[in-house]
Parts: structure tokens; sequence; C-alpha cells
């Protein structure tokens, strides 16, 4: 019976509606122990008339079950399982033990998840409703969260109860919430039934602040609340607990012990307690008498507790060596299929340290890493380490436990358990693979340069015995100096990994030897040498497809292309990582493979693109907690939006990404943040404006030893200066730029350099540079630095009185501007075209750039021939939501098939 919850029921209500109308919806429930949650949810499952209703129960007994709530949710829709992309199902096959087990990054399952549902739907509204969602195992909550946060266009409604104060999957997911309170006054007495007096009633209601459970559980004893003082608190929770303790301990003693066995098991079976309880000499008809109480109902082969309260009672309120002599019954009696229970209950039978025990829960931990399970894997491991007789063992489980709890996004917990393993552990071997991973966790939560001593130790620890590995770590290590601006530390890390890597045969060792030569060469100011070492690992990258195709080489392959800047070297290297992190729902390494693929894009023609890259990077870094990722596409996209003069963006991204950059120690790319201010203010025709920030870039970068001329802002600030008049700090920071240009030796900064020789050239010497500048943007993708060499060169040939020349490179400037978007360049060159004696001609602003990062992202899937449910799966939504958003793209385009949206997008290319 549901009395009042007006609000509530209202919610509820609409929410289905919504669903039925084809809009998802997520509500959650958050109340305390008792309140009504389960019965609201079970209102939802009566009123969701016309809609499929898969229904849930987190149980804390299952917490360590990887995807066991996953698994009963989905269940009746896993026969739409071929409905989705191979590569997801295969992911959720493996994580539900259907199939075949396939570790996977982290939110490959709740891709997965996403998809099932949205193919499930298709033929009727769906209603998914999750009770004591807070008791969800880790796996299965990270799931259902990563397929809710994408939920839109779909006929979907997420029904969520979660205990109040209890850590769950709500926990900064920004969902909806409904907070359930007590029943008002009226629908209390109402509730306690007839006979008791007003102030009977008065004062329960107030002890119990409405509470449906607390008022029931109290009814009995209501008149003598009523004797007590008003002010005397009512510890509800403890109460109602001591209620069902009074009302167990009434039971005949067999009944208590078979309930016992219940309260202990997992999920209540009756078979499982009929095995248990018989070595016991217990018997399942005793259960007969709980039964009659009210206080358990038997169905469907199990037992079910009237309410979590109650199972809790009666377990708090066994002794230790009952409750153990339960587990190890429990231990004995399940089948051979569940032996990753059967090793939870073998853990809570022990009395201190026991092999069998540990092994069992190290068992369970392999398994559940090989299903993607990362935070049961954790809670197997590190149990299992408690139990583990011997220091060298414990330590060992302990780091299998970090590594997991850092697979699934457990930061703090990951180090605390790599602390403890530190202490334990003996071994030379097993300390080196302790440091490793704190190191990385470091390198990629901050200060990165904490994690820098740690990688470097553990390198020359098994330098002697595994030095391909060894190598491996240096690089991680150069890859975190690059990230700090650290150039010595990066200088140090690479020349040992370049030693190591000599004279062995591995393909590996020498890819992540030369690239961290390369990387800590150009910061170092040899940037030829640098180049020829980058471009050696581009060479082997591109040879090898075992290398090229290594799920863990995917952000390593695209440092390459980006560190050479030129037209060909290795830039398909980029897009086929992309599309294999794609394709695999390599959600976690997609943050930094996106932030790539946006810079490449920016430095080419393809900007619109590099927007929604940069814009699905940023919002896939804050949500897989990837803050050091985040700090590189937000500075990234800042440099970009700087150059098409979106001031307010600039400066709200630039002061995101400086505050997070000085709180991890990531140098770089606070480099580009305050590129991205200068450049903003030299665009709007503010160069005294501009100096300050790239002054300060330019001192940061000398400070930190970063002589990576493809960072510096010297020709932005050569430019500055002569439209001041400062000719002399011109000249200067032309001479310094056109040095470290050289020593690169590479197109990109060498027509920068040429560039600027040609602004400061006396009578006709400006031409052959201009033109030789021009040559060298041939060798690059970059349309932007060619556009600035041409407004740049046709300002000069107009001031020289050359007007028909002048034009032709204005309006090639104009074209490259207008197409980039970069508006305050394509103003500036507007103004040189008029000063010549010409009037441009603007083009109408595109439609495209009405877009959402997301729409065009989008569009640009299907204008290339990706079918709705292809897109989908890119770009981890449902078709539904893909359709959803094509709708806003016809609209906005005023296009209405697919032929003419892949017209419009082939007329913008």
């Amino acid at each position: 019976m549901l009395l009042g919850r007006e609000e509530e029921r209202l919610a509820l209500d609409r929410l289905l509606a919504e669903a039925r109308d084809g809009r998802s919806g997520v509500l959650a429930l958050v109340g305390e122990a008792g309140i009504g949650k389960t019965t609201l949810v079970d209102y939802a499952a009566e009123r969701a008339d016309g809609m499929r209703v898969l229904r849930a129960r987190g149980v804390e007994s299952e917490a360590e079950v990887p995807f066991a709530g996953l698994a009963e949710l989905l269940r009746p829709a896993l026969a739409a399982l071929f409905r989705i992309p191979p590569p997801q199902a295969a992911a959720l096959a493996g994580a539900l033990a259907l199939g075949p087990a396939t570790a996977q990054d982290r939110f490959a399952v709740g891709a997965a998840t996403l998809s099932l549902l949205s193919a499930f739907a298709e033929e009727a509204p769906l209603a998914l409703l999750v009770d004591d969602a807070h008791l969800l195992d880790g796996s299965s909550a990270e799931a259902l969260l990563f397929a809710s946060r994408r939920l839109l266009a779909d006929p979907i409604a997420l029904l969520l109860a979660v205990r109040e104060g209890e850590p769950s999957l709500l926990d900064g997911a920004d969902l909806r919430v409904l907070h359930v309170t007590g029943l008002d006054r009226s629908n209390s007495a109402e509730l306690l039934g007839d006979g008791l007096p007003g102030e009977a009633i008065e004062r329960v209601h107030r002890a119990t602040g409405g509470n449906p459970l607390a008022l029931l559980e109290l009814a009995p004893d209501a008149a003598r609340f009523a004797d007590l003082p008003g002010d005397v608190p009512v510890p509800i929770s403890t109460t109602i607990s001591a209620a069902f303790g009074r009302r167990f301990g009434r039971l005949p003693e067999p009944t208590r012990r078979v309930l016992l066995l219940a309260a202990a098991s997992d999920g209540g079976e009756l078979a499982v307690l009929a095995r248990a309880g018989s070595p016991l000499g217990l018997e399942l008809e005793a259960l007969a008498a709980a039964e009659e109480a009210g206080l358990v109902k038997l169905d469907d082969g199990r037992v079910e507790f009237r309410h979590p309260l109650a199972r809790s009672a009666l377990y708090a309120d066994a002794s230790p060596q009952q409750r153990r002599e339960a587990h190890a019954a429990l231990a004995g009696a399940l089948p051979d299929k569940d032996v990753d229970r059967r090793a939870w209950h073998l853990a809570a039978a022990s009395v201190g340290p026991s092999a069998e025990a540990a092994a069992a829960l190290e068992h369970a931990g392999e398994r559940a890493l090989a299903r993607s399970a990362y935070a049961v894997a954790a809670g197997a491991f590190e149990r299992g380490a408690r139990l583990a007789p011997e220091d060298e063992a414990c330590a060992r489980l302990l780091l299998e436990a970090a590594n997991a709890a850092w697979l699934a996004g457990m930061a703090d917990r990951t180090l605390a358990l790599l602390d403890e393993a530190r202490l334990r552990a003996a071994d030379p071997s097993l300390s080196a693979r302790i440091d490793q991973l704190a190191g990385h966790v470091a390198m990629r939560r901050g200060p990165v340069m904490d994690g820098y001593p740690l990688v470097m130790s553990a390198a020359e620890q098994i330098a002697e015995h595994d030095p391909e590995l060894a190598v491996v770590m240096l690089a991680e290590a150069v890859q975190g100096c690059f990230y700090a601006g650290e150039t010595p530390s990066m200088v140090a890390a690479a020349e040992r990994a370049v030693a190591l890597a000599e004279g062995q045969d591995s393909r590996r060792a020498q890819f992540f030897a030369a690239m961290a030569s390369g990387m800590a060469l150009v910061a170092d100011g040899r940037g030829e040498a640098g180049a020829a070492s980058v471009r050696s690992a581009v060479e082997i990258l591109e040879q090898s497809d075992e290398l090229r195709d290594d799920p863990r080489l995917l952000a390593w392959t695209a440092y390459g292309p980006m560190y050479l800047r030129e037209a060909d070297a290795g830039r398909g290297l980029i897009a086929r990582a992309f599309e294999r992190a794609r394709a695999e729902s390599a959600v976690g390494t997609l943050p930094t493979l996106l932030a790539f693929l946006a810079r490449d894009q920016a430095t080419t023609d393809q900007w619109a693109e590099a927007g929604a890259s940069f814009d699905e990077a940023i919002r896939l870094a804050r949500e897989t907690g990837q803050r050091s990722e985040l700090v590189v596409a937000l500075a990234g996209l800042s440099v970009m939006e700087a150059r098409q003069g979106h001031e307010r963006e600039v400066r709200e991204h630039t002061a995101e990404a400086l505050a997070l950059s000085d709180e991890l120690g990531i140098a770089m790319h606070r480099s580009w943040a305050r590129q991205a201010l200068g450049d903003l203010e030299l665009g709007l025709g503010r160069p005294a404006d501009a100096i300050p920030h790239h002054e300060a870039q330019l001192r940061e970068l000398r400070e930190r030893g970063i002589a990576d001329v493809d960072v510096s802002p010297g020709p932005e600030l050569v430019e500055s200066y002569l439209r001041l008049g400062r000719v002399g700090e011109a000249a200067a920071a032309a001479t310094e730029y056109e040095a470290a240009a050289q020593a690169k030796g590479q197109p990109w900064a060498l027509a920068r350099a040429a560039r600027c020789r040609g602004l400061l050239a006396d009578g006709a010497a400006f031409e052959a540079a201009f033109e030789h500048a021009l040559g060298l943007h041939e060798r690059t993708p970059d349309a932007f630095e060619t556009a600035r060499t041409r407004l740049a060169y046709g300002a000069r040939l107009r001031r020289e009185g050359k007007r028909v020349r002048a034009r032709e490179q204005l309006r090639a400037a104009l074209d490259l501007f207008e197409h980039l978007g970069a508006h305050p360049w394509a103003d500036q060159a507007t103004a040189e075209l008029a000063a010549s004696g010409e009037t441009a001609r603007r083009r109408d602003a595109s439609t495209l750039d009405d877009l959402t990062p997301q729409e065009l992202q989008i569009a640009r899937l299907l204008a290339a021939g990706n079918t709705t449910r292809e897109a989908a799966a890119a770009v981890f939504l449902s078709p539904k939501t893909i359709e959803y958003h094509l709708g806003h793209v016809y609209r906005k385009l005023g296009i209405h098939s697919r032929e003419e949206l892949a017209a419009a997008f082939g007329e913008s290319a």
C-alpha cells in the first residue's frame, strides 16, 4: 500500500510518460533505510504499462561478484546481444560470463550496456528499475553510470534507489535526484492503524520522522513512546534493528541457525542452504516459523528477508564464531561454478592467515580482471593479501590489487595499496613493479615529477633482468618530463633508454628508445638529431603490425607525426590508432588520442573537426578523471579558439588549464595556454597586450630549459614588436628564432623563420624570404601558418607599391582564414585588401558553423557513409540519440536527406 507520496508519484509518472514519448530520463530516489524507496520502485513497476521492465537489486553479499547486478538487470535483454557492434557484444558477453573473458578498457562494458539497452528498447519503451543501487558491485555500477550519462532520445526510463549517506554510483555523477522523506502526520496515522490516541501518534511520528518501516516496527510500543519527554531522541535505525532482533529471538534455535545461513549467503538459494545445513543437522523446514512471523518470504527457490535491516540485525546478533561457521558451511555447499563466491566465504570463515582462502581469492581476482571487473578484482586481491601467510605473497597480491584499482579509476586506493605493498616486498623485481605503478599514477595524476624518481629507480632495478621493460619504463619517464617541461631529467632518462636498447633484438625496445631520444633531443635544442630519431621511431611503427596495433601503444603512435609536423611522415598512424581505439571501445585511451588528433587537425585546415575532437576529449577526460589529458585538451583548444577570436572561451579555458597546470606540475601545456592568450590579443589587433603573454611564455620555456623551437612564440613577438615600431627587439627575436629553427631543420619552423626575415628585410630582399617561406609551407599541412605568411607578404607588397601582386597574396590569405574560421585574421586580410584598392567580398558564414561540436562530429560520421549504428558505436551514443542530433543538423543546414548531408560536407571540404 502506497500512502501519500504525491510528489514522488508525479515524478515517477512523468519519468515513465517521457520514456513512452521517446525521451530518456534518469531519476535517483535517495533516502534513509525504511523510508519507502522499494515501495516507490514497486509503484513504478506497476505503472509501467506498455513498457518492458528490467529490474535488479543490489545485494551486499554480491558486491564482490563481477557484474552480478548488471547480469541480473540485463538478463531479459540478452536476446538482443547480436544486434550491437561485435566488439561491444564480445566485451559484454565476456563480462557476464556468457563468452570468453576478454580484458577491456574499463568503460567498454558501459558502452556495450548502452548499445544493448538501446537495441532492446527499439520494440517497446523500457523501464530500468534498480533497488539498493548503493550495494551494486563496482563493475556493474560503473557500466550503468556510463550508459545513463548518454541516454537522451531513447524510450528508456532509469530509476535508481539509493540509501542516503552510502557511497554509490551517484557520487559526482550529476544525475537527477529526488530525496524521499517521511510520511506526513495524517498518512503516518493511517499506517499505524486505529486505536492509538492522538498524543501517541504525534510522538511516534515525531520520533520516526514519518519513516514507514520505523512506524510499523514501533507501532506495538507506541503507547510507551507517548510517555517519553519530548526532547528525548530515538535512534531509529538502532531501534528498528533491535525490534527485528527481538522478533528473531522469539524463534526456535534451529530456525535462527538456518536464517543465519541465509543471512550469510549470496542470495539465499534454498538448494545451497539445504546442502550447507545438512552437515550441521539443520533442515529447511525450520524456516516455516520465520515465514509465519513475517520476517522472511520463501519464493522462487530463495529466502528473501522482509527488509535489509532484518538481515543485518540477524547477522550482527550472531557471534563471530557462529558467522564463521555459517560461511564455512556455505563454502562447502557451493557448486564448482560458484568458485568466486566460495572464495569469499572461505575468507569470511578464516581466523587469521589462510593459504587456501588467499589462493582462492587470488584466482577470483584473476577471473574478475579477465572480465574487466576491475573494482571487484581489486577487492579480491586485497582480501587475499590480508589472508596470505607470507609477506612476499601479501606484497604481490597488494600490487595486483593496486593495479586493478588503478584500472578501475581509484587512484587514492591504488597509492594506499602500493604504500603497504612496498613495506612488505623484499624481492627487487617486485619492488620495481611497485615503484613503476606508483610512478605511473603520479605522472598521470600529478604532480607529474613526483613519479620520475620512482620510475627511474624501477627501471634500474630490473634493467639487468628485463631490459625491454626497463626501456619502456624510461620512455614513460621521458613522457612525464615532457609534460612537466623538465628537460635535463628528460635527457637523462632518454640516454639511459638508448643505452639499454642497444644490442637488444626487440622492436619494442628500439621504438621506445628512439621515440624517447627524439623527444628529449628536440626539447634540448638538438632538433635535427631529435627529428631523425623520431623519424626512425615512426618507421619502426610503420613496418610492424604487431607494434602499431598494440592497444598499449595507441597513444605513443601519435607522438612522432606531431613532432615532425610534416605533410606525410607518419600521419596515417594517428588516424589508425584513433579508429582502433573507437572500434575497441577503448574509452580510457581516447582522451589522449583525441587531444593528439585535435591538435593535428588544428595544424591543418580541419578546424571544425578539431573543435569536435577537442570537445569530446574534454568531455571524456572529465568523465574518466584524466586531469593531465584534460589540461592538454583545454590548452590545445584555447590556442585554436584564440585564432578564431573567441575571447570569452579562450579566457575561460586558459584559466582552467593554467590552474590545473600549476596543481599538476604540467609546464609544457601551461606554455600552450600562455600562447593562446598572446595569440588572442595579436589576432584582435592588440600587439601591446599580446607581448607580455608571449614574453612570459618565452621566459618560462627558458627557465625550464625547453629549447624546442616549435613551442617558441618568437615569430609572434617579431610581429608584435614591428607593429609597435620596436625594430631592434624584433630583429633580436628573429635572430634567436632563426638559429633554433635551423638547428631543428624541420620545414614548419623554417617557414616561420623565413617569414620573420621577410618582415624585417630591406629593399627587394623581402620577396625572396617570403617566397622561400611559402615553399617550405608546402611541405607542411598547416594552413593557418601559410595564410599568415601570405598576409604578411601581401601587406609588404602593398607597402612597396606592388598592389596587383599584393592582392593575389591577400586574396589567398583571406580565403584560407575564412575557411578556417580565423575571423580576426580574416578581418586583417580584408583591411589590407581595402588598402590595396580592392573591396573584398566576404564569404557568408557557413551554416556548418551553427552546429555544435557533437552535431558536427555526428554529421561528419554520417556524411562519410557510416550507418546510424556505426556512428553510434563510434561515439558511444545510442542510435536514437544519433538520430536526435541528426534532426538538429538537418534543421540547421536546411537539408532533408543523407545525400544532401554528404553533399554539404563535400562542398565544405
